[in-house]
């Protein structure tokens, strides 16, 4: 019985308390959100707190995730197997929850209702021009795009030295385009609150600017790693599981690029 449990080729993770501890910061991080929302004057300290939470309880659970991958040796050829089925589906689920934003974009714009004029975009709404900051943003992804597979392509040569550089670059290119994106909002001629248009673009490129803070910091810890030696030509799926991550927040953002930004407005 004894060698029936430690002998089997898939790894089952010890008791964690990141998810739950996890799962409860970021409801907090949302309800602090809501808060805000509805009277910004007020100072409301649960958000600075919950996103402190949110982040260490990352911390921490990237922190296993390496230790048991890199010395524990708990990731065998199974459970990468495994673990790349697990990635390809999370992805699938992601883009599944940005096509209802499309489905949506696409709906009150190709069938304008009546509340909104029969127009598209809606009336007093005067939408951003495609060839200033989106295009430049565009163009910043695509490049990190290019940079990150150029580091992939190293480190499968077995040319680790030579990965990192490309990989700091798509680094400071997600941070760019991060704050591009803010100053953007800044400069929004309508807010959230303006008819459907508001909402949808404000969603859209809202969540798709969290993917990106996400596929930062996912770059940001395999940058660590890498420094570290935690990758090899032959074992490095924390490398490919945020290189896939950041291709699928390019793809998305072409997108968006094309729809809301260059179709909406011409």
């Amino acid at each position: 019985m004894t060698n029936f449990i430690f002998t089997h080729p898939f790894h089952l993770v010890t008791i964690s308390p990141w998810p739950l501890l996890t799962s409860i910061s970021i409801m907090n991080n949302f309800l602090s959100l809501i808060s805000w929302f509805h009277n910004p004057s007020n100072p409301y300290f649960l958000g600075p707190m919950s996103l402190m939470a949110s982040l260490l309880c990352i911390f921490q659970w990237w922190r296993d995730v390496c230790r048991e991958a890199t010395f524990q040796g708990h990731h065998t050829s199974a459970v990468y197997s495994n673990m790349r089925i697990g990635m390809i589906l999370f992805i699938i689920s992601e883009i599944l929850f940005f096509m209802s934003f499309f489905w949506a974009y696409f709906h009150f714009s190709l069938a304008p209702a009546i509340e909104i004029g029969q127009i598209w975009p809606p009336k007093n709404i005067t939408p951003f021009d495609p060839l200033d900051i989106p295009l430049l943003n565009t163009i910043i992804l695509i490049s990190s795009g290019m940079t990150i597979t150029w580091s992939h392509h190293s480190l499968l040569k077995k040319v680790i030295d030579n990965s990192s550089t490309p990989l700091i670059l798509t680094i400071c290119l997600g941070l760019l385009f991060s704050t591009l994106q803010l100053f953007e909002y800044k400069k929004a001629p309508f807010t959230i609150s303006d008819s459907v248009y508001g909402s949808i673009f404000f969603v859209a490129t809202g969540f798709h600017g969290l993917h990106v803070i996400i596929g930062t910091l996912f770059l940001i810890v395999t940058l660590w790693r890498m420094h570290n030696l935690h990758f090899s030509s032959t074992h490095h799926f924390g490398f490919e599981a945020a290189s896939w991550y950041w291709h699928f927040v390019d793809v998305v953002w072409l997108f968006l690029y094309l729809t809301i930004y260059w179709w909406g407005h011409f």
